[in-house]
């Protein structure tokens, strides 16, 4: 018990000893041992990697999670030590409302068909962003978040050890000056007045005091070697979130690939209908055409190819032949009348007197049925 009490008693004039040291110091009132200029430099380079490294971090976050509520959430349960709940994310989310339109308007139907592909899309994008929010947490957010609460926690302690230490030096100096001035007014009081015994008192205060100094002294240039040697695995640290940095970049290139790649394919899809289809009331209605980038020539053949299949059709109408097409896609019939399609398959067409514009005869084999020419590509 007695030890604690001293032990207390001599924290606190420790405490109080480095608040005056650093109160005078504002004020000009004392010396401030200044850092030399290398460690002085480590120590800003430090923090304005510290700095950068949480902005970089949280605007990456926003980057992969655009809601903030939903990065709260992640937040709450990955303090809590739970795994989050699985949600649909927005490709995902997009994915299913179009499939769903497409099967409400119909899978039969130009347009319901063509939601129904692009949600397919929709959805294999969802997916490759997954893999990627999964990765760059993994092999970028996770080694900065390591290096903010774990490395630069460690820094901040050493560097509030110096300062401490720093001010006991400076305490310290502060002591010895003061002692050695009262030292000298003793030996002139001590010159006229020769029984006086405060000259001897000082004297020994200004050994106490030098014995503190070259402690406190010993001490800080300890602690400034220790935090030295400390700041400058910044260097090794930057090289690390360099490696890092690489590996986002890749996951960014994988996932940036893939997404073009699935629209690519749906370009080619959905460049295979023709410029018009039939509506809910049979009214011909143009489809607006998407601007797309230029990438290679078998991307640009959509809307040249468009336009020689409706003018084919329009020639196998006016005359009595019939000809070869390939079906594009499955068509379940809707009734007796029609033929049913399966995708890549080769059959017979032909028109007949009175026929829709939008339809026409299919024959495979023995069976025969209208068939809808958004369903076809004829063959040469």
């Amino acid at each position: 018990m007695e030890f604690s009490v001293m032990k207390l008693a001599a924290d606190a004039g420790t405490f109080l000893s480095r608040a005056v040291q650093f109160t005078e110091e504002k004020f000009g009132q004392a010396e401030k041992t200044e850092l030399d200029a290398h460690l002085e430099n480590l120590l800003a380079k430090a923090e304005c990697t510290k700095v950068w490294t949480e902005k970089i971090m949280k605007q990456t976050e926003v980057l992969l999670q655009p809601n903030p509520n939903a990065r709260i959430e992640e937040f709450v349960y990955e303090k809590l030590d739970r795994k989050a709940p699985s949600r649909l994310n927005s490709e995902e989310q997009l994915a299913q409302y179009m499939s769903d339109a497409g099967n409400e308007f119909g899978p039969g139907t130009a347009y319901g068909n063509a939601l129904i592909k692009c949600g397919e899309t929709q959805k294999r994008i969802g997916v490759a962003h997954r893999e990627l929010i999964q990765t760059a947490a993994i092999n970028f957010l996770t080694p900065l978040r390591n290096f903010i609460e774990g490395d630069y926690k460690t820094m901040t302690k050493e560097k509030k050890l110096l300062q401490n230490k720093r001010l006991d030096l400076d305490a310290a100096k502060t002591r010895l000056k003061k002692a050695r001035v009262t030292e000298a007014r003793a030996a002139q009081l001590n010159a006229t007045e020769p029984e006086g015994d405060n000259f001897m008192m000082w004297t020994e205060e200004v050994t106490k005091a030098e014995q503190e100094l070259r402690i406190t002294q010993s001490e800080f240039d300890r602690q400034a070697e220790i935090t030295r040697l400390l700041l400058e695995g910044i260097s090794s640290t930057h090289a690390h979130h360099l490696r890092c940095l690489n590996d986002f970049v890749e996951a960014q290139m994988t996932y940036f690939a893939q997404s073009y790649q699935y629209m690519l394919d749906l370009q080619k899809q959905l460049g295979s209908f023709p410029s018009t289809f039939v509506s809910n009331n049979n009214q011909s209605t143009p489809m607006q055409s998407v601007p797309v980038p230029s990438v290679s020539a078998s991307a640009q053949a959509p809307s040249a190819k468009s336009s020689l299949v409706t003018s084919g059709f329009t020639e196998l109408k006016a005359s009595n032949g019939s000809r070869k097409a390939r079906v594009l896609y499955d068509y379940d019939a809707a009734n007796s009348s029609e033929l049913s399609l399966l995708a890549d398959e080769v059959i017979t067409v032909y028109s007949m007197p009175g026929m829709d514009s939008d339809w026409l005869m299919g024959e495979r084999g023995h069976q025969k049925g209208k068939v809808p020419i958004t369903y076809l590509e004829l063959l040469n």
